[in-house]
């Protein structure tokens, strides 16, 4: 068994391609008309044909549940959080916030309420907490993991 993709149903397949790409940089790699490969491991399906798929061509299909999400890591939050806030599209789940282990992360939707989370990559809040100052041994007491994690992640 490998696993292969994740795959989202949306209503517009060319507003999706676009969205992805404008905001997370993802590219088509391979584009089935009604199916689409991007970038990252993620396909983008039309919804009737979605509906097709399953079996289940009168099914409602609730956008927006919140059941689930799309993660992505970024390692300038900044740059990126400077990106998305340019945008006049985006709309956010919630804002830039920073978890109680140091990561900070924002979550918004994509065009069809899909949620997407971007977090920033572990290595990063690493560098970010010894480039503010902590030693070593204070980083790993302020993110509640080893020393030797911390240690791995400047390696």
């Amino acid at each position: 068994m490998k696993y292969i993709s994740t795959l989202i149903a949306v209503k517009d397949l060319e507003k999706s391609k676009q969205f992805y790409h404008d905001v997370l940089g993802l590219d088509v790699i391979a584009d089935f008309g009604a199916n689409v490969t991007l970038t990252g491991g993620i396909a983008l399906q039309t919804l009737d044909t979605w509906k097709d798929f399953i079996h289940k061509a009168d099914a409602d299909i609730v956008f927006g549940n919140h059941a689930a999400e799309l993660y992505f890591e970024e390692c300038d939050m900044d740059a990126f959080v400077d990106k998305i806030t340019a945008l006049n599209f985006i709309e956010y789940v919630h804002p830039l916030f920073e978890h109680t282990w140091g990561q900070r992360v924002v979550r918004f939707y994509d065009y069809d309420k899909h949620v997407i989370e971007v977090g920033e990559n572990i290595n990063a809040v690493v560098k970010r907490f010894i480039e503010s100052g902590l030693s070593v041994e204070e980083t790993a007491v302020r993110m509640d993991v080893p020393v030797d994690y911390i240690q791995s992640c400047l390696e």
